[in-house]
């Protein structure tokens, strides 16, 4: 393929925009729509290998799934005297791997911003069965505005093994950033693109990656078998909680890493609202003086003592609540809030075209009450011509809910909290009934363990044609 040559009669080719081991990407002109596209082109030795060309369909039929702001988007597929290729959105901008090579080491909280948003997008992918594999940031594009997008999904699995397209024991992945398991051959799951995202974070906040080497086996041994190179020996403005987390993510065993990609989101939030938060400075301490002794004063032995017993009742009452815990109180006892994720909207009933705002899912739970999710419009309201519809919740593990609230800036409408093991159900119901929900609503949870959680919609209220779900909160 060359520069001014038109593919299907719609798609001129302007400029080679980058090459890999499988395909090239060029940027084009979209002559139908008049607009910029990106074209990935499977290089002609692969045209007639059977297997290539599977995978690369597989990734146009696997993206294509994929709505969700940070990931790029697709847009068509086709095939040109026997050259497949797949059409992306076009992002005028450069890759995250340029942008530290220019920059050298990210501020602090640029970094968090961008980590979390790649981790968004990937929990996304994960929760439609897919791991990426490959997650680099060659691999993360970021357009004008700074907003990070993930591309090439290339080598991504379905997490169901049955119908994944390659089998245990198959290396692929970028060595820089390749997780222990993928160096070796084992299996991968959601925890692989964890840790790789992990190794991301690391260079982002260093401009190194973490275990360099001279070639792809020396790499690889060395992300196998050495722990991740302390990050404060070269950043000391990063913090000591930040520096675990991505020691954590970049654990050798994934058992060990964060459960879910939305937990590793999560926490990166927390280190984000540490950075942007008051910092308390310490006191310098203390240089001791040489003074005349005048007399025993029984005063600090007074307070020590009374030190000793407050810590007593502390440890008492920590001692009471454990045991309570223990004899059948709820997951995360101690009165800890459950972390949970929106992570998609729920439409059995719907039409099968996208309009449930899937994208806009996690603003749901993003701690901020000016952000929401938000139904498809419906302009017979107060029915929704369905059963009804939802947002996922996601727990990480089985936890045991008390209480589960939300707020809405479109009261009135009818829900319930139900509940299942599955992100796509089925799910039953854990609450005495529906209700109709106000500004602020309260659902107390009468069942046990669960998942997933869902707040399900049945009815619109007032003269609303949505319903909105500003901010989810539980006990």
């Amino acid at each position: 393929m060359v520069v001014g040559e038109v593919l299907s009669d719609r798609y001129e080719l302007e400029e080679l925009a980058g090459t890999g081991g499988m395909s090239s990407v060029f940027r084009a002109h979209d002559r139908l729509l008049d607009r910029k596209v990106a074209l990935k082109i499977l290089h002609q030795q692969y045209t007639d290998d059977a297997d290539y060309v599977e995978r690369f369909r597989h990734e146009a039929r696997s993206v294509a799934a994929l709505s969700h702001p940070n990931i790029v988007t697709v847009i068509d597929r086709g095939e040109h005297e026997g050259r497949q290729f797949i059409v992306f959105e076009y992002i005028e901008g450069e890759n995250l791997k340029r942008l530290i090579e220019r920059r050298g080491p990210a501020p602090v909280d640029q970094a968090l911003e961008l980590a979390m948003q790649i981790a968004r997008g990937l929990f996304f992918a994960h929760q439609q069965g897919l791991v990426h594999r490959d997650v680099k940031p060659q691999n993360i594009l970021l357009n004008g505005d700074g907003q990070a997008k993930v591309t090439d999904f290339g080598i991504a699995r379905s997490l169901d093994v049955k119908h994944g397209m390659t089998q245990t024991g198959t290396v692929l992945g970028t060595s820089d950033y390749i997780a222990p398991e993928q160096a070796q051959g084992q299996r991968v799951d959601e925890h692989t693109d964890i840790y790789s995202l992990g190794v991301v974070l690391y260079e982002l906040l260093t401009a190194e990656v973490p275990f360099p080497g001279e070639n792809f086996v020396a790499v690889a041994m060395r992300h196998i078998n050495e722990p991740p190179p302390a990050i404060r020996a070269r950043r000391p403005d990063v913090s000591p909680r930040l520096e675990a987390a991505v020691h954590r993510a970049m654990a050798k065993d994934p058992a060990e890493r964060f459960a879910t990609m939305a937990e590793f989101c999560q926490e990166l939030e927390a280190c984000l609202a540490e950075v942007q938060g008051t910092q308390i400075i310490a006191p310098p301490p203390r240089v001791a003086t040489h003074r005349r002794r005048r007399g025993f004063s029984p005063w600090p032995l007074l307070l020590v003592l009374a030190a000793l017993i407050a810590i007593g009742v502390v440890v008492a009452v920590l001692l009471t609540n454990r045991s309570s815990n223990d004899s059948g109180g709820p997951a995360g006892g101690g009165g800890a809030a459950p972390s949970l994720s929106a992570v998609t909207a729920y439409d059995p009933f719907g039409t099968g075209v996208p309009g449930e705002h899937n994208a806009d899912a996690h603003l749901a739970t993003d701690h901020r009450s000016s952000t929401y999710w938000e139904t498809e419009q419906y302009h017979d309201h107060p029915n929704l011509g369905k059963a009804g519809v939802g947002l996922v919740l996601d727990a990480g593990r089985d936890v045991q809910l008390r209480q589960l609230g939300f707020s809405t800036e479109t009261p009135g409408f009818t829900a319930e909290i139900k509940a299942g093991e599955s992100a796509g159900g089925p799910f039953d119901a854990v609450v005495a009934g529906p209700q109709q929900v106000p500004t602020e609503a309260t659902f107390t949870i009468a069942s046990g363990k669960h998942r997933y959680y869902l707040i399900w919609i049945t009815r619109l209220g007032g003269n609303y044609d949505t319903a909105r779900i500003n901010e989810v909160s539980a006990t």
